[in-house]
């Protein structure tokens, strides 16, 4: 990520939506990142974010061991942008009062505005939003407007301008809240002042500057897989670096029909990239024998393709010193393998958590700041077609360099 972009960092306290709130985010065109709650004030403001977000989360703010926010993120300087857990966090933290109000809300909730103020002003009076609560926010800190209210939420957004800080009781970053990424991008836009220029062109702009600096003169494997991730990071790296780059596809047996065919021929027709076909089923296939934990499976794969990977720079250093990898990596694979403090190991995906420690290559993984839509939409403006960048077992969800409310 280029440090020409601003960054909204998404402190996450165990909600189920951090990676979508995350991506609602760059929905509005504004770079996000998630960091754990354990985070410290100071190791977040070391990262000079433009603005912060504090995510939902499943506890009551006041229980025993609940996660809390250190007051001195407050008077750091940086707006803060609460919801739902992070709204009645931020509340408690600043001196208001969470407690029961003996109204749960769950599921679209009607929302009554009472002061539009900068988050909400542009709003009907009356509108639908997603809540997820049993606790609310019973009195807004000092020096907060409390804009909204429901049937369970005496207060249920609140904004403080001279500070930045504003919050949400719902969550907006869900489909069901009604004018939801409106809210957010209120917040992000006009309160926080980021500024909406992460873009699919920019990104590709980025990345090919990155590539050539850190490859410079030297040669580059694509580990080619057939897929969306793949094709997209060869495109990026063929773009950045031309002829340097070789691209490797690992026919592993566990292919879908006619995928060997179409990596051969069309990816082959349309890049024009240099490509070395390695028919490897029986080793795959016999590593895997008899081996039937998932996680053991990923990291057998894993291993079996760097291995082969390195077999085939052995090859490909008869005319070129290769010292690049390329992989298709992407930033839910990072957060779901446990990638950063305090994440936890959903599962580790071949590509982060299966690769061995004895790597002959630098990796250059172009995408692993980027979640699966925005891959899509950067091969779009590479320019490959989209039965390619868009084919999936189920529609995706479009993101391509604006934003729409919902």
């Amino acid at each position: 990520m280029s440090l020409a972009h601003d960054l909204v960092l998404v402190i996450d306290f165990g909600a189920q939506y951090a990676q979508l709130i995350a991506r609602r985010i760059r929905e509005a065109r504004v770079y996000s990142e998630i960091v754990p709650h354990t985070t410290s004030v100071a190791a977040i403001v070391a990262r000079k974010p433009k603005a912060i977000v504090l995510s939902g989360g499943p506890q009551s703010v006041y229980a025993e061991g609940a996660p809390q926010v250190d007051p001195a993120l407050f008077t750091a300087g940086i707006p803060v942008f609460g919801m739902c857990y992070g709204f009645q966090a931020m509340a408690q933290a600043l001196g208001g009062e969470v407690r029961r109000t003996g109204i749960s809300e769950f599921g679209r909730t009607p929302i009554r505005v009472t002061e539009g103020g900068a988050l909400l002003g542009d709003l009907p009076e009356g509108f639908r939003a997603w809540m997820s609560h049993g606790d609310s926010v019973y009195r807004a800190p000092r020096g907060f407007l409390p804009l909204a209210h429901s049937d369970g939420s005496p207060v249920a957004a609140f904004e403080d301008l001279t500070r930045g800080l504003a919050g949400v009781q719902w969550h907006p970053e869900v489909g069901h809240s009604e004018f939801g990424q409106d809210v957010l991008e209120k917040f992000l836009h006009d309160i926080a002042g980021c500024r909406p220029d992460w873009t699919p062109a920019n990104i590709v702009e980025d990345s090919v500057a990155a590539i050539r600096a850190q490859v410079g003169d030297k040669h580059v494997l694509c580990a080619l897989s057939g897929g969306v991730d793949s094709a997209v990071a060869a495109a990026l790296v063929q773009r950045a670096v031309g002829d340097q780059l070789t691209c490797v596809f690992v026919d592993h047996g566990l292919l879908r029909k006619g995928e060997a065919e179409r990596v051969e021929q069309d990816f082959v027709t349309i890049t024009g990239v240099d490509l070395v076909v390695r028919d490897e089923q029986k080793r795959f296939l016999g590593a895997l024998a008899g081996v039937t934990d998932p996680e053991t499976k990923r990291k057998i794969i894993g291993r079996e393709f760097i291995r082969t990977f390195e077999d085939a720079a052995r090859q490909v250093n008869a005319d070129h010193q290769t010292e690049f990898l390329v992989q298709g990596t992407l930033y839910p694979d990072v957060v779901e393998s446990g990638g950063g403090e305090g994440a936890a190991n959903i599962k580790s995906h071949h590509n982060v958590g299966g690769l061995p420690d004895d790597l002959e290559f630098t990796l250059i993984e172009p995408l692993r700041t980027l979640f699966k839509d925005e891959v899509r939409a950067v091969g779009t403006e590479l320019g490959l077609p989209d039965d390619m960048v868009w084919r999936h077992p189920f529609r995706a969800r479009v993101w391509r360099s604006g934003s729409s409310g919902r």
